[in-house]
């Protein structure tokens, strides 16, 4: 057995810490986000699903249901509605015909785009709860040590996706009168 550099209070604490303030955060972020998405007339789990196909580009049932933290029958049956409204296209890869893959339609691009357009941080509880941290340090809180504890969870291609998402964002998007827009692609880019 090996040694533990820790007490049992201590493991105790971490856990119902990180249990009861995730469970507050989550609570608050889930609403915020559920109004957000409201008027385009879909719930959480297809919101993410349509986030991470865009930046997967082609990700098969299994990456989905992965990077999404959900179940791989959600992720599909989720993934269905999306193709029945015609925001998701499903295939089959030549060289492997055992996963399911989806792609965005320009439909569910167009989705992502309005949805990206329409973000109000006034309306976020979680930006708004930061916002006096920003005043007061000159920025917002980082998560650099919640990172690190999701990394050594879910291992270092989930975290990898998670950057590519923020990354994809800051390349894709430009702010104008205070709303994000997507940016106008260089004229080489376009040929």
């Amino acid at each position: 057995m090996t040694e533990k550099h820790y007490s049992m209070k201590e493991a105790f604490f971490f856990s119902q810490r990180i249990a009861q303030l995730s469970k507050a955060l989550w609570k608050s972020i889930e609403k915020d986000w559920q109004q957000w998405i409201k008027p385009f007339d879909l719930n959480i789990n297809e919101h993410h699903i349509l986030w991470i196909a865009h930046h997967l580009n082609g990700a098969s049932i299994s990456d989905v249901a992965k990077f999404g933290v959900m179940h791989v029958s959600t992720a599909f049956n989720f993934s269905k509605k999306l193709e029945e409204r015609g925001l998701l296209q499903f295939s089959k890869k030549e060289n492997d015909k055992r996963n399911t893959y989806i792609q965005l339609t320009e439909k569910g691009e167009d989705i992502l785009l309005q949805l990206m357009e329409t973000y109000e941080p006034d309306s976020n509880s979680a930006f708004s709860g930061a916002l006096p941290l920003r005043e007061l340090y000159g920025k917002f809180p980082d998560f650099i040590e919640t990172m690190a504890i999701v990394r050594n969870i879910y291992g270092a291609d989930f975290m990898e996706i998670f950057e590519r998402s923020f990354h994809n964002i800051e390349s894709e998007f430009t702010e104008e009168n205070g709303k994000l827009r997507k940016a106008e692609k260089p004229e080489q880019e376009l040929a």
